[in-house]
């Protein structure tokens, strides 16, 4: 399915973007198009021809041209990473620069200013003359078919500055349709059309000397009125323009981030390295670039020499500029401060994060959140609908022995203070405005959808590794043995470990590291698979591992048995290391949460949140891990489609937030209401989450929440307001509350009304500019809070045999939607969409079918001491070819393989040697 965007021309209101909408979604092979009012562009996906495409908008009475860049795929973001595409891509960024580019601004100030130089004029003739006595020319003084003639004129010159009311209009008309232009059009020339009548009836009177006559006409004209409610219409347009054009600051800040230049290393015929100042567009992967203080860094890179800090503010929202060194990667549009940076290009034009930023925050403000489906149905019958109040208004009046020019007056007044437009914006404006909120502090939705989902959350799943925790383990504990030191424990540990690639020697190389201190040269090094590390160190021999194979080593006493079984019960992994087979000690390892992981879980518990840690560790780390977070509850030993099954179950409940990421995260991520990347997360979890925190900070799962709250309640202002002004405006204008309160409306009132309903709307939205969503003064729960009782019925549920069967039955229940003796009637767009997901349920079930098909095998293997462990196996085994999963276990030191053919055992038994873990046996 292609994915294409198009410039539309020629929108004025919400109703223009509805009919452009069903115009498009109607074609055979359009699966779904939505229209931005605020950018004035369309997505639409499908595989329907540029020419029918545009073909349906002219029909519609719109204009409207393919964006370049092709079939765009996931927008910007397809774009190739080839020469052509990223000229391609450069050009569709252009593009998408000049539809948020404020054009419209200055052309409606031009446009006003003219309109109110004509307006001050004729208000001078027909009002302070008329009302005031102030002086005219001796000309004009009873002449009265005079004043009238110059009263006409000038509101001709008014209209024809604002012709485009009538040209939409009309023309919206003469396609079938009608919209906001149409009621101001049909609002001007009544009034207009009422006062020429009134103009001739004025000379009939002056032929036959009827001077009653004559002064009666004159105070029923109207000419100030049609000049009146354009200008006043232009100066509400004009604020909206201006307004809506604040609400894209966000991406349009974005865009300009984007580097233009780069330099990069070439080498020439003789082999020698040169430096070139090259379009950024021309940076392949692979190429050297240098980046000195003060400028931006072009492209994605690693560093490959070079020590500096770099403001990453432009991408994070964090202001504190973060430390490069060689190894480390560098992001497009961040800025080097101070050292000299040697890269390497890794991601290029498209593929880079900025430009990944852009297309994410660019597809969340054209796409629709589902609380706008309401306003846009009423957008697409509201102005018909006024149309014909107008007309029943004008009935009635005169039915009742009103005069035709009162009457007229109620019926001009009625089409002129309906306001199409405040319902059309109250949510996109908001969706915009949050969404640059969001994407300025490093939190990204991906849609709309998401932004309106995260506020509605009532509880979150949370993964243990890499979200709650750091994601690699780190030393937590020196406990030296009697007669040992720190220094001498830590010494011997690092010059042992020095040589080994294992996660839990790392974490020991690096804390040694910090500690500065010097590894000693190991001589005779040797790997013990399923036991530990032995070496000679300056002539004497070291060994190190776990307390079972240490205790056959050297004598272990009780305090130290009890220290060890104190840290496995904290969730760590304890590593005894000995001299001449003299015990010096235990170094505990763990992964560490992370520094704002309790603060994180206090506050969504605040907001009425309940927080779930969901984890494939032993029950044990994960118990240790809750106390230190501050969880209450914990689902642990669950597998990726576990994590999937849990989310389904804790669905009953409530909208759920699932926060991961890793592989074994994705399934969980795509089944939850909102999926929640962390941004150091894996490709795959990011790409199957609906929202993206870009600071890998815990603390920004509330603020994000908190975000999308603020982001609903603003919509839902904005809505009642777009609501309540109609409601309460159309029946002032017919008249409604004369005979009851004496209240009447004049039209050019109306018309004024009418202008400032729009910017009082996307003035309300941009408030949310003033929000602060790390501030958690204003935290608390929701209406619909999921009691704790509750909670722990569905995750006891989860723990046992008949809750698992009860969970999958719940998964199907809610995968079926099973709504017996419920009759929904559903729309073509509506049945496009089921149909849709009958093949994506079909290639569900095939994939089900499939998975029963595969077998299965048990390797045993010896060595695995942690979850690092675990995935180093689990990583190894999944590439061999044939393998579709492989789920590890280091406490059973077991791997279920799931095989869609045979894989040979020597493959295997290689794969877990070459990782340094000995193969023990391969069970069928």
């Amino acid at each position: 399915m292609s994915k294409g965007k198009y410039a539309v021309t020629g929108m004025s209101c919400a109703a223009c973007q509805a009919r452009v909408e069903k115009a498009v979604n109607q074609l055979d092979h359009v699966d779904h198009a939505v229209v931005n009012l605020l950018t004035n562009s369309m997505t639409v996906e499908g595989e329907a021809s540029e020419a029918e495409i545009v073909a349906a908008v002219e029909r519609a009475g719109y204009g409207a041209r393919r964006l370049s860049g092709g079939d765009t795929g996931a927008g910007l973001a397809g774009a190739a990473a080839d020469q052509k595409g990223r000229t391609a891509l450069e050009s569709a960024m252009s593009q998408e620069e000049a539809l948020l580019k404020d054009l419209e601004t200055p052309r409606m100030i031009r446009r006003l200013v003219s309109s109110v130089g004509f307006l001050l004029v004729l208000m001078y003739f027909s009002m302070g003359h008329m009302m005031f006595g102030w002086p005219l020319p001796p000309f004009f003084v009873g002449n009265h078919v005079a004043m009238a003639l110059v009263q006409m004129l000038l509101a001709i010159c008014v209209m024809i500055i604002n012709r485009k009311f009538f040209v939409n209009g009309f023309r919206a008309v003469l396609h079938g349709g009608s919209n906001m232009d149409t009621l101001v059009a049909m609002g001007s020339a009544a009034s207009f059309g009422w006062s020429l009548f009134a103009t001739f009836m004025m000379t009939d009177a002056v032929v036959k000397n009827d001077s009653a006559a004559v002064m009666y006409w004159m105070d029923n004209l109207y000419f100030e009125g049609a000049a009146m409610i354009l200008a006043l219409i232009t100066v509400g347009k004009t604020l909206e323009s201006y307004s809506k054009g604040r609400t894209t600051d966000a991406l349009k800040s974005l865009m300009k981030l984007a580097p233009k230049e780069a330099t990069v290393v070439r080498t020439d015929a003789n082999g020698r390295e040169k430096e070139a100042l090259v379009p950024v567009e021309q940076v392949a992967v692979g190429d050297i670039f240098l980046v000195r203080p003060g400028e931006n860094v072009p492209v994605d890179g690693l560093v490959l020499e070079g020590i500096s800090a770099v403001d990453e503010s432009a991408l994070t929202g964090e202001s504190i500029p973060v430390d490069k060194n060689a190894g480390d990667s560098i992001s497009a549009a961040t800025i080097n401060k101070s050292g000299f940076l040697r890269a390497k290009a890794t991601r290029v034009g498209a593929d880079t994060s900025l430009s990944q930023i852009i297309q994410m925050v660019s597809d969340a403000s054209a796409s629709k959140a589902p609380i706008a489906k309401i306003a846009d149905r009423v957008s697409g019958v509201f102005v018909p609908l006024v149309i014909a109040i107008a007309l029943v208004t004008l009935i009635v009046w005169l039915l009742v022995g009103a005069d035709l020019g009162y009457a007229l007056s109620r019926a001009i007044a009625v089409l002129v203070i309906s306001c199409p437009c405040a319902l059309g914006l109250a949510t996109p404006v908001a969706i915009m405005v949050g969404n640059g909120k969001g994407a300025r502090s490093g939190i990204l939705f991906k849609n709309a959808t998401s932004l309106e989902e995260a506020g509605r959350t009532q509880i979150v799943a949370l993964d243990k590794t890499g979200t709650i925790t750091q994601g690699s383990p780190q030393v937590t504990d020196l406990i030296p043995a009697e007669g040992a030191g720190e220094e001498e424990l830590l010494t011997a540990a690092l010059s042992l470990e020095a040589k080994s690639e294992h996660p839990l020697a790392k974490a020991v190389v690096d804390y040694g590291n910090k500690r500065h201190l010097t590894a000693q040269a190991a001589e005779d090094f040797e790997i013990l698979p399923g036991n530990g590390l032995s070496a000679r160190i300056a002539g004497e021999p070291v060994s190190g591992g776990s307390i079972s194979y240490m205790s056959g080593q050297t004598e272990i006493s009780d305090r130290i048995y009890a220290e060890a079984d104190a840290l496995a019960s904290m969730g760590k992994t304890p590593l005894a290391f000995a001299k001449k087979g003299k015990l010096l000690g235990l170094i505990g390892v763990a992964d560490v949460i992370k520094e704002e992981s309790p603060e994180a879980i206090t506050q969504l518990k605040r907001m009425g949140i309940r927080v779930v840690m969901l984890t494939g560790d032993n029950a044990k780390t994960a118990a240790a891990i809750a106390g230190q977070a501050g969880l209450d509850d914990v689902v642990a030993g669950v597998l990726p489609e576990g994590k999937e099954q849990a989310i389904r179950s804790l669905q009953t409940l409530g909208k759920v937030a699932m926060v991961g990421d890793g592989i074994n995260d994705a399934p969980a991520l795509t089944k939850a209401d909102s999926g929640i990347a962390i941004g150091a997360g894996t490709d795959v979890a990011i790409d199957a989450a609906d929202l993206v925190l870009m600071n890998s900070r815990l603390t920004d799962v509330p603020a994000a929440i908190r975000l999308s709250r603020a982001t609903l309640r603003n919509i839902h202002e904005n809505l009642f307001w777009a609501f309540f002004y109609n409601v309460i405006g159309i029946p002032l204008a017919a008249g409604c509350y004369v005979a009851a309160f004496g209240l009447t409306l004049n039209p050019m009132f109306g018309a004024a009304a009418m202008a400032f309903s729009s910017v009082f709307v996307v003035g309300n939205a941009l408030r949310l500019n003033l929000f602060q969503v790390y501030n958690t003064k204003g935290d608390r729960a929701g209406r619909h809070e999921v009691s704790r009782q509750a909670l722990h019925g569905v995750i006891a549920d989860m723990l046992t045999p008949a809750g698992q069967k009860k969970t999958k039955e719940q998964a199907k229940k809610i995968a079926g939607g099973q709504n017996a003796g419920v009759q929904v009637e559903k729309s073509a767009e509506d049945q496009k969409t089921d149909a849709s997901a009958g093949r994506e349920e079909s290639r569900a079930a095939g994939a089900a079918e499939r998975k029963e098909d595969m077998m299965k095998q048990t390797v045993r293997i010896k060595g695995m001491m942690c979850e690092h462990c675990e995935a180093t196996v689990k990583k190894a085994l999944e590439a061999l070819d044939g393998v579709e999963s492989a789920e590890v276990s280091h406490e059973a030191g077991t791997a279920i393989l799931e095989e869609s053919k045979p894989v040979d055992e020597a493959a295997i038994k290689a794969a877990i040697e070459d990782r340094d873990y000995e193969f023990v046996s391969l069970e069928g």
